[in-house]
């Protein structure tokens, strides 16, 4: 099998075994999301493995978001035909087309990629936590399964390593998370622990508003201040990598510390719109994160 541009993964949703394909080219809104400015000065090979797991992630994810059908049942062929990829069987999905030489290549086991699978099923019947503990839990499905598959694309992946990723990872999640706060709510989502909504006296409806008010700017900047520290835990994983490795994973801790910058510039009020970090602001992060130097 061979590789497609990104540009070509894509379909149109209302028919044909690609019908929830998407397209993992990072120049766009959808790839951009998830698209680290470290990565895009990646080999050839690494950059073809994670655009094929990107694009992946994302039909996943635009299923459990946004497929009119039965989304369980979409989710459960999804991973059969996952499934059928490990088993021999050619894939009818383009995405899994895309994915299938990037397993082969880089020994990625099955119950990695599910775990993605898993979290949208999840999303379809939870949509409240009432403990951080059950929302880091979640987030070994929804987002810790991403940095383990990076791992695997460099050939770095070991017990001691995931365990760090899982720390990068999950602050990721949280990130993203309060980046969006109003969006995830009229969805009918909040992954705002309930504990927390209670401790700093928040409503459901404060969720709803134009522009937070003072408790909710208090409670997104202790989430922030949260995921920060489990940045932090996770950032020693970098001294464990070394070229184009280090600069992946590093793209990703800049990422997140440079939207945990943004969050901060907008006083904690991701209200109006998720708070975005400029170019130079990712940058300036990943040179911190990275190389430790200024900028």
């Amino acid at each position: 099998m061979t590789t497609a541009h990104p540009d070509d993964v894509s379909a149109d949703p209302g028919s044909g075994p690609d019908r929830l394909a998407v397209t993992a080219d990072p120049t766009t809104q959808a790839g951009a999301e998830n698209f680290p400015v470290a990565l895009r000065v990646l080999p050839a090979a690494p950059r073809r493995h994670l655009l094929a797991i990107y694009g992946y992630a994302r039909m996943v994810d635009d299923i459990g978001d946004e497929y009119t059908g039965d989304r369980l049942a979409r989710l459960d062929e999804v991973e059969q035909e996952l499934r059928g990829l490990y088993a021999g069987r050619p894939a009818g999905e383009r995405v899994l087309r895309e994915l299938a030489p990037t397993i082969e290549a880089c020994g990625i086991p099955a119950e990695v990629l599910v775990r993605l699978i898993e979290a949208n099923r999840v999303d379809q019947v939870v949509a409240r936590y009432a403990t951080f503990d059950q929302l880091a839990d979640y987030c070994t499905l929804s987002a810790n399964p991403v940095g383990e598959l990076v791992l695997y694309v460099f050939g770095r992946h070991t017990a001691a390593r995931v365990a760090l990723s899982d720390r990068i990872c999950t602050a990721l999640q949280i990130v993203e998370h309060l980046q969006d706060i109003a969006e995830d709510h009229r969805a009918g989502r909040v992954y705002l622990p309930q504990e927390d909504l209670d401790r700093f006296g928040v409503t459901e409806a404060d969720l709803a508003a134009p522009r937070a008010n003072t408790a909710l700017r208090n409670l997104v900047a202790y989430e922030a201040e949260r995921a920060a520290a489990w940045l932090a835990a996770g950032e020693p994983l970098l001294g464990s990598l070394h070229g184009f490795a280090r600069l992946a994973v590093g793209g990703y801790a800049a990422g997140g510390r440079a939207a945990l910058a943004a969050l901060a510039r907008s006083g904690y009020d991701p209200l109006p719109g998720p708070p975005k970090a400029s170019k130079a602001m990712v940058v300036g992060a990943l040179l911190r994160t990275t190389f430790g130097r200024r900028a």
